[in-house]
């Protein structure tokens, strides 16, 4: 998509660049070739997506699904609007895009917490499964499902997907003992493991180097997933998609783990001690290992095991982006291909893994009690303030430092005096017009002529040239699975606007009479309308609301707010506000929130 018009730049004497100029990114499909026997829903062959029509498949991005076994944090709140960035974002260029988040429902920890709450647990699951809806909603995400894992169509799609393993020998029987993490809902070899002291109770106890938490042994029959016959396979396409995994480190942790410490997954727990999960088929003594269960969420929305012949994709699959946190990074990027690969069904494209938050520099735990309820933060400082501030400090690769403070500050000095001054500027002086620069710098034709007045041409030309560069810099860096670096420069451009109003100074010529003088405000109010426009269109998947509210204010009809508006000199009726620009800092559009306490 061409993010602006060649003959325009050519006015300005700017660079042309074109979004064909972004990284791209390559990814191998493999091709499902299993046949069932079985009286059920017969596996489809699932379709190369180089041969079906890109347009049949839309964007498909989801979040991890939440343990039910305690309420919603911060970083629950962060991984969905990290995914809801990614399919807005794809949905303002014009895209389909569909967004699944939701629920993990099965396993011991849950088993554990419904009993400690003296209550059935399925309805403990659907009293907290709600509060995660609730989430979803007040933090604004688009989703288009809500999966919880005791769903029938999810049951019915993973006994499918079990019996398809056992029919092409991938899952056998057998004796298995080792350290299991109850919280962590896996075992752990030894060497993954270490001694720690409880600090509240002085009790010696081992413990999963990896997340911290207490291990225990456990002897038992069940079975297995031959994971070790798919080594090969899984290093394959390791070496042919180097950049699978975001950020990079990880990906080589994956491949490490994989060389190195790669075992046949245990995949199925005694129903005496796990009754809450999905039965084995045909073996009601033994329930399906609960990241089985849960990793195949990611297909049952996508429509297996149901798919019409030829038509595989058009529910999505294979997933573009896995949104993950990095504690859960080997149960995506290994167990999961490893499974897909069993069945011979495409791998998902991209993995995003980000890190934690963490409050005074200390991972949260509810059983030390600094984990940050996002429902009171939302309450408390908005929804899209809060959005705004975790993508923006949230970490990729490194944690970030959850804080009040700095929520404050970013507030106050990159929206309310940023953004929101920004906004004021522009539409509310009655020494110029918006609608009348807009209409002024452009033909009948709707073609832009910058002329230049012989008046600051260098500043015109810089903040030209920054304007010009604006929208692909932003889609290279959401191509690229960096939506901080993206929402950053976005911020940047709004900054520049205002360092470059500041320098123009169009208060003072507006003036003069000379016609000289007049022009040039003209194009100093053109240009800098023209980069909020920009800045308030790239920003919708960000904060949806305030720059829904920034675009009305500017008077940007609702129709044209897509990425492909976003290029400079692309609308010529704008101007006329939709929304009253206010006058005091009160009704401006950040308008001053109470102090941090």
């Amino acid at each position: 998509m061409e993010l602006l018009r060649p003959a325009a730049a050519r006015r300005l004497g700017l660079r042309w660049r074109s979004a064909a100029s972004l990284p791209g990114r390559s990814w191998i499909c493999p091709s499902c070739r299993g046949q069932s026997r079985a009286a059920v829903v017969a596996p489809r062959r699932f379709t190369s997506t180089t041969t079906t029509p890109p347009s049949t498949k839309p964007y498909y991005v989801t979040t991890p699904i939440f343990y039910v076994n305690a309420s919603p944090h911060i970083g629950h709140m962060y991984s969905m609007v990290l995914a809801d960035v990614l399919k807005r974002w794809k949905t303002l260029a014009g895209e389909r895009a569909l967004l699944c988040t939701g629920t993990d429902e099965h396993g011991m920890k849950v088993q554990r917490a419904a009993a400690l709450d003296d209550m059935p647990p399925k309805q403990f699951c659907d009293a907290n499964a709600a509060k995660f809806e609730d989430l979803a909603q007040k933090s604004l995400i688009d989703n288009d499902f809500f999966i919880r894992t005791t769903d029938q169509d999810h049951v019915d799609a993973v006994k499918h997907f079990w019996f398809l393993l056992r029919e092409k020998g991938y899952i056998y029987e057998s004796k298995h003992e080792g350290w299991y993490c109850v919280s962590d809902e896996c075992f752990y070899p030894e060497s993954a493991l270490e001694k720690k002291i409880d600090p509240f109770t002085g009790r010696v106890h081992w413990a999963s180097i990896e997340s911290g938490n207490a291990v225990e042994w456990t002897e038992e029959k069940n079975y297995h997933f031959r994971m070790t016959a798919l080594k090969d396979r899984l290093l394959e396409f390791y070496e042919k998609n180097p950049e699978w995994v975001v950020p990079a480190a990880r990906m080589n942790q994956v491949v490490d783990w994989v060389k190195n410490n790669l075992e046949d997954l245990s995949i199925s727990r005694p129903v005496e001690r796990l009754s809450w999960g999905i039965p084995v088929p045909d073996d009601p003594s033994q329930t399906v290992y609960v990241w089985v269960d849960a990793l195949i969420n990611y297909i049952t929305k996508a429509g297996f095991p149901t798919w019409t012949p030829g038509r595989e994709h058009e529910g999505g699959w294979p997933a573009d982006v896995h949104v993950i946190g990095k504690d859960i990074l080997r149960f995506h990027c290994v167990y999961w291909p490893a499974l897909l690969l069993a069945l011979d069904l495409p791998l998902p494209k991209r993995v995003l893994s980000h890190s934690h938050w963490t409050l005074d520099r200390k991972k949260m735990s509810k059983s030390i009690g600094n984990v940050v309820n996002p429902f009171f933060a939302i309450d408390r400082w908005g929804v899209d303030t809060m959005r705004f501030y975790l993508i923006h400090d949230g970490g990729i690769a490194d944690d970030a430092d959850y804080s009040n403070a700095a929520i404050v500050e970013r507030y106050k000095k990159l929206l309310q005096w940023g953004l929101g001054n920004l906004t004021g500027r522009i539409t509310r002086p009655k020494a110029w017009s918006v609608r009348e620069a807009v209409a002024r710098m452009s033909d009948e034709n709707g073609i832009t002529r910058l002329k230049g007045q012989g008046i600051m041409n260098d500043v015109l030309e810089a903040h030209g040239e920054m304007l010009q560069k604006l929208p692909s810099a932003v889609a290279g860096h959401m191509e690229r699975l960096h939506p901080s670096a993206a929402l950053r420069a976005i911020m940047v451009a709004a900054d520049e606007t205002n360092k470059f109003l500041t320098r123009a100074e169009p208060w003072i010529w507006a003036k003069n009479d000379d016609e000289a003088s007049k022009a040039f405000v003209t194009e100093t109010v053109y240009l800098a309308s023209e980069s909020l426009r920009a800045v308030g269109i790239l920003l919708q998947p960000f904060i949806p609301d305030k720059a829904t509210e920034l675009l009305d204010r500017l008077g940007v009809a609702k129709d044209k707010r897509t990425l492909e508006h976003a290029r400079p000199f692309s609308d010529t009726d704008y101007g006329t506000p939709l929304h009253n620009p206010g006058k005091g800092s009160n009704d401006g559009l950040f308008p001053p929130q109470p102090v941090e306490d």
